[in-house]
């Protein structure tokens, strides 16, 4: 009567050991599908590294050249837009009215005139000088003839001497353009003095100052 309990524990182990086998059985299956999938990726990025090298074997190192330049031409573009933030300044005089020089037939002019300038800054700066600016550009208005201002030339050296002359009360003295000589009138003075004359040391001119005012825009030009 003892013996009989013994097929029972059997029957029990049984289930046991097939659970055993089942979870062994899951586990390898998992580990050679990751094992396969490490695989497969390992071969796809090796692979990917070899086109990459023979795209940049084919190119003849362009590749790097391209990717190491289009960081550096935004940053080019970025430090081109960081200089043109600032929004331009100008300063508008009152019209200027004036007789001209013409000695034939009396002529005048009617001249609007527009500053552009560096900075605000100067810009008040200008404003609190504005009587003799405007006397200075009315002196050099005087002294031109309608044949000079009806001239692109003409007006382009009037801006010029309108540059000079309305920083000049602030202190600010610009060189104007020395003209040189024609040659015939160099030869003729060589004709002229037989003997040789010392060579005269030419000066050594001083950087010209820095102009605040940017450019002279005309705003009207009447010539009457």
């Amino acid at each position: 009567m003892a013996a009989a309990p013994a097929p029972v524990a059997e029957a029990d182990a049984a289930p046991k050991k097939g659970k055993k086998k089942l979870i062994i059985i899951i586990a390898a299956v998992l580990l050679v599908v990751l094992a396969g999938g490490g695989a497969a990726v390992f071969m796809m990025k090796k692979k990917a590294a070899a086109e990459a090298a023979a795209a940049a074997e084919a190119d003849g190192g362009d590749g790097e050249d391209s990717a190491d330049a289009e960081p550096k031409a935004h940053g080019d573009e970025h430090a081109k837009k960081d200089e043109h933030k600032a929004p331009p300044v100008f300063v508008p005089l009152d019209p200027f009215v004036v007789n001209l020089a013409d000695r034939d037939t009396e002529r005048f002019a009617q001249i609007g005139v527009t500053l552009q300038v560096e900075d605000a800054h100067f810009a008040d700066e200008i404003k609190l000088y504005m009587p003799a600016v405007r006397n200075g550009v009315l002196m050099v208005l005087a002294h031109k003839t309608s044949k000079e201002l009806l001239e692109r030339s003409g007006k382009e050296k009037l801006a010029a001497e309108i540059m000079r002359e309305s920083v000049r009360p602030m202190g600010i003295n610009i060189a104007a353009e020395e003209e040189e000589p024609p040659a015939d009138a160099e030869a003729a003075d060589a004709n002229a003095d037989e003997k040789p004359k010392a060579k005269k040391k030419k000066k050594k001119k001083a950087p010209p100052e820095h102009n605040p005012v940017l450019s002279v825009n005309f705003s009207s030009f009447i010539i009457q």
